[in-house]
């Protein structure tokens, strides 16, 4: 028969709110131990690394994850150390530093750590240089798992799991937290480089998967992404239509 006290009222308003606004997955981990990975993306022009996190939760056996932070390498890409690929490894330091704050001491000899490097066909194989990045990375207090030089139709396929992963296509939270099938559809990619432009998406069937197309089995469901390359459709051709159309 007594009414709620002002200031009960405003704390469980305010908790309503963050309730409602705050998303499932940004609530931390409060029960268990966050696990991480690091990931070195060497892309042709430059560098970043990449920090993730994840704990035992998944869904239908593929592991659920989130980026942490991220740290863009100073320098240009590992390519243009082709003349001195000694100095490739003092490059990554700074940043490798960075990462040892950022994950705990104790969990850095279980840390796994990747890197993808990928290359245009203008520029030279990079096979010569992951030697010296190998050395560099093996030194550091992390689980050095290997260095590859990522062909175009894995480099794309990751692509396009990284877009559908973000945009929740493959799985979503409902309003108790729990991970369920979002019934959502499978988008495709437009990646436009600087040369050409590539397409990437999900082949319905099976059977019209082409050779060159990748298999991924993801959240207990097998998928078959291809890419359809567009040669000559990059933005150096669309800037010089561009100035072309300026001057006329």
């Amino acid at each position: 028969r007594e009414l709620l006290p002002p200031w009960l009222v405003i704390i469980a308003g305010l908790t309503g709110i963050v309730l409602l606004c705050v998303s499932t997955k940004d609530v931390p981990n409060v029960f268990g131990v966050f696990q991480y990975g690091i990931v070195l993306d060497a892309g042709p022009s430059h560098t970043i690394l990449f920090i993730y996190q994840w704990t035992t939760t998944k869904a239908n056996k593929t592991g659920v994850i989130r980026e942490c932070s991220s740290c863009p390498v100073q320098g240009p890409g590992v390519s243009n150390y082709s003349d001195s690929p000694q100095t490739v490894g003092k490059s990554l330091e700074p940043c490798l530093n960075w990462a040892q704050k950022e994950i705990p001491a104790e969990q850095h000899s279980q840390t796994p750590l990747f890197l993808g490097a990928t290359t245009s066909k203008r520029q030279m194989n990079l096979t010569h240089l992951l030697a010296a990045l190998t050395v560099a990375l093996k030194s550091s207090p992390f689980d050095f798992k290997g260095a590859k030089i990522l062909s175009s139709p894995h480099k794309e396929a990751f692509n396009w799991v990284a877009v559908n992963y973000v945009l929740e296509n493959f799985f979503k939270y409902d309003w108790q937290g729990q991970l369920v099938p979002s019934g959502k559809g499978m988008a495709g990619v437009l990646s436009v480089g600087g040369t050409s432009t590539q397409l990437t998406s999900k082949v319905e069937e099976e059977n019209q998967a082409p050779e060159e197309g990748v298999r991924l089995q993801l959240y207990g469901h097998m998928y078959n992404v291809y890419t359809h390359h567009c040669p000559c459709h990059g933005t150096d051709q669309l800037r010089s239509r561009l100035l072309s159309m300026l001057i006329q």
